[in-house]
């Protein structure tokens, strides 16, 4: 992480004062969103809960990790469950995109690895959606948190699942 944070540092010492352009001002806010990942990577990493990991591929790109639970209570205690994590050009005006790629039944993700988690809809009735004050550190705890608080079968994305869990209380456990 600490090379992206040197290479934003001297790119601002190289480059000054920018001149005003539709070219410069898509840099700047991709610049301004990288700026922003350096310092909630940080706060991610110094607050990581005990069940997840946190891998950036390419350290130089802070907008693209992959993040591995493994949960220590519940129904899927002992599972190891992969998520994809993109931070868009606009964040944080807009939540981060997050996939499940680990198959798995369960009623908050789809089997293609969709997530129902408020916190990631962009536009949210209940006001518990995304807002430009949440952090990378939320989106990483909430996740964790669907494999025990927040496991939800009153409001389920995979109804089947939710039902199969209703029917049969997860008779593998």
């Amino acid at each position: 992480m600490l090379t992206l944070a040197s290479k934003l540092k001297r790119d601002d010492g190289v480059r000054g004062p920018r001149a005003s352009n539709p070219a410069s001002d898509s840099t700047r806010r991709v610049s301004v969103r990288d700026k922003l990942l350096v310092k909630e990577v940080a706060e991610l990493e110094a607050n990581l809960p005990c069940t997840c990991k946190v891998n950036f591929p390419d350290p130089n790109k802070l907008h693209y990790f992959q993040l591995t639970v493994i949960p220590d209570e519940g129904y899927y205690q002992g599972g190891k469950f992969q998520f994809e994590i993109e931070v868009p050009d606009a964040y944080n005006m807009v939540p981060p995109k997050v996939k499940c790629l680990t198959r798995i039944w369960h009623p908050n993700i789809t089997e293609t690895g969709e997530i129902c988690l408020s916190l990631l809809r962009e536009h949210s009735i209940d006001g518990t959606g995304w807002a430009p004050t949440r952090t990378l550190k939320d989106v990483v705890w909430g996740l964790n948190s669907l494999f025990t608080d927040l496991l939800n079968f009153d409001d389920p994305l995979n109804i089947e699942a939710a039902e199969h869990h209703l029917r049969d209380k997860f008779p593998w456990k």
